[in-house]
């Protein structure tokens, strides 16, 4: 008799739908053990602080049906009531996986450091699957590798479930979608020639409305028979991108393949992973009578017809 008196009493003070901590909206994540019932998580929504206390959370679930509770990660947070507790418990689970982020012209170098940093792979792991193509190709490349072609997004990524094969052949076929999904008219060029001249734009030009400019002035050298005098391209095995004083030391050397400044053509891989502004801007270059281009300290473009034009902008920006 007195038992039940007693819960008739707390039934009183038990209201499902007041919230716990107002205000505190900071998101927690619970995770429901596969099997586990609403009354055996007691414990740890308590030690949470989602829950006013073991008892009233006992004598809320009662009344209230809590089978529909579901194994995996769910969203919680201290402002929420026992009955919005309960209610995020039977949703769906949240999918366990987070954001990573591959940035435009990142190289095949800075992916791999990327992930492993994650530790999602041994360092090395996944540029040695790139650098030999060692993965399914979802259509051809004849580059040696597949830099250029690892496209650059913001990728959902379930850690436990990570390889670098599968995250590869993903990225591929995103750069498929984007991209060659548009059966772009490459203009008699090979779709190597396109993807290493989206690399090079996407490393020199900062502006995306003035990548089709920048294109247009690569080509016109190209077909003139000049060289490139891509500086970046002279960055591309470094290991430190910003490192200066190698930098001048391959801007000096005739054997670097990547030597746009002393050797005539593309170098034989794209420098870096574009994005697909920069892969229309070289499919669709915009025409143009400069030979010679330059950046100013705001980083606006600057081209030139001729050496002397050009010269003249370097004076007038002080780039040298």
């Amino acid at each position: 008799m007195r038992r039940w008196l007693w819960v008739l009493m707390a039934a009183g003070c038990v209201d499902a739908n007041a919230p716990v901590h107002p205000g505190d909206d900071t998101p927690l994540s619970f995770e429901v053990p596969a099997g586990s019932s609403a009354s055996a998580l007691t414990d740890r929504l308590a030690t949470q602080g989602v829950i006013p206390s073991t008892w009233k959370w006992k004598l809320f679930l009662r009344q209230a049906d809590a089978s529909c509770v579901k194994a995996g990660k769910h969203n919680l947070a201290r402002s929420m009531s026992m009955a919005q507790v309960l209610e995020a418990l039977c949703a769906p689970p949240v999918p366990d996986d987070e954001p990573f982020t591959v940035i435009e012209g990142w190289r095949i170098l800075e992916i791999d450091a990327a992930l492993a940093a994650k530790g999602w792979i041994i360092a090395g792991e996944y540029a040695k699957l790139a650098k030999s193509k060692a993965v399914k190709l979802p259509f051809e490349i004849t580059s040696p590798t597949l830099e250029g072609y690892l496209y650059p997004d913001t990728y959902r990524i379930e850690p436990k479930k990570f390889t670098a094969q599968a995250f590869i052949e993903r990225q591929l076929a995103t750069f498929q979608e984007r991209f060659l999904a548009k059966k772009p008219d490459l203009g008699g060029h090979t779709l190597h020639e396109i993807v290493v001249v989206a690399s090079l734009v996407e490393r020199e030009e900062p502006s995306k409305a003035n990548r089709p400019v920048v294109t247009g002035v690569m080509w016109h050298r190209l077909k003139d028979g000049w060289n490139l005098g891509i500086d970046a391209s002279s960055r591309y095995e470094l290991p430190d991108w910003n490192n200066r004083e190698e930098f001048l030391a391959h801007l000096r050397d005739p054997n670097d393949v990547y030597n746009t400044r002393l050797r005539p053509g593309l170098p034989p891989t794209a420098i870096g992973n574009p994005d697909v502004d920069s892969l229309d801007a070289a499919v669709h270059p915009k025409a143009t009578e400069f030979m010679y281009y330059l950046h100013d300290a705001q980083g606006v473009f600057h081209g030139a017809k001729n050496s002397a034009e050009h010269e003249a902008n370097r004076a007038k920006f002080n780039v040298y």
